[in-house]
């Protein structure tokens, strides 16, 4: 649907994808979303360990929005220590194929992209 010149849209209305690329590529999320789909159920630390530029509070806080956003669940296990247990969800798994072109996309293009960089530094 086209909106006539001089209109104002919610960039939202007008990009319908918008809200799918939020929740999906903010910083983190995707680390986070292929160390879980990569490695299976992990705990905090290996997580951490995995994705070894992330501060603990930012993980603590994406961890927390994905479990929220359906992409994630968290397992409590009430023993001594406590123990929590991290996996991605059917949901988060469903996106494997859009990550999966995305990496395609990236093994053509990304030296394209270089170049167009390096020409456009060079100007």
């Amino acid at each position: 649907m086209r909106v006539p010149a001089g209109i104002e849209v919610d960039p939202e209305v007008a990009c319908p994808i918008a809200p799918v690329v939020d929740i999906v590529f903010s910083r983190w999320t995707t680390p986070i979303l292929w160390a879980l789909n990569e490695y299976g159920r992990q705990r905090f630390v290996e997580l951490e360990r995995r994705i070894n530029k992330i501060t603990p509070k930012v993980l603590t806080q994406r961890l927390r929005q994905l479990e929220r956003d359906g992409l994630v669940v968290r397992t409590y296990h009430p023993e001594v220590p406590p123990r929590v247990e991290y996996e991605i969800s059917e949901l988060g798994r469903s996106l494997a194929p859009l990550f999966a072109t995305l990496a395609e996309w990236a093994a053509l293009n990304l030296d394209k992209v270089e170049e167009a960089r390096a020409d456009y530094d060079a100007r």
